[in-house]
């Protein structure tokens, strides 16, 4: 079953976020797209949705679409402790937990800088990104 995370490619804290869960997926289970991307618009479409509607994280499960912080704990899930245990905050409702993704996303560039381009992954980690 695929499991794929769309992120925003000129954002450097979602650069490190993709960084970080590739050093912490042991098993290898995502693959990866910038959300500017013909493979993320491709994808989407496939949900009839597109880039232009989102301003998150975007994670597909087979064909489940999450989006938000309902992504990123499900993401977290998949992680080698503790990472994984992230997860648990599921159960705050999902109103609470998007009010605080929300302002960090709203902030994401201010906070934590933009690139002008999107990264472009080691060779090592190419084989993770779907083009």
């Amino acid at each position: 079953m695929r499991k794929i995370i769309l992120f925003d490619g000129v954002c450097n804290l979602c650069n490190h976020s993709v960084q970080f869960i590739i050093k912490h997926d042991q098993h290898a289970l995502f693959s990866f797209a910038s959300l500017q991307s013909e493979a993320a618009a491709h994808l989407l479409g496939e949900f009839n949705l597109s880039s232009n509607q989102l301003d998150s994280v975007v994670y597909i499960d087979g064909n489940k679409l999450y989006t938000e912080s309902t992504a990123a704990l499900k993401i977290a899930n998949h992680l080698k402790a503790p990472w994984k245990f992230a997860s648990i905050f599921i159960i705050i409702p999902k109103p609470l937990r998007n009010f605080f993704y929300k302002i960090i996303a709203k902030n994401r560039y201010k906070w934590f800088g933009k690139q002008s381009e999107c990264m472009i992954p080691t060779p090592d980690m190419k084989k993770r990104f779907i083009d």
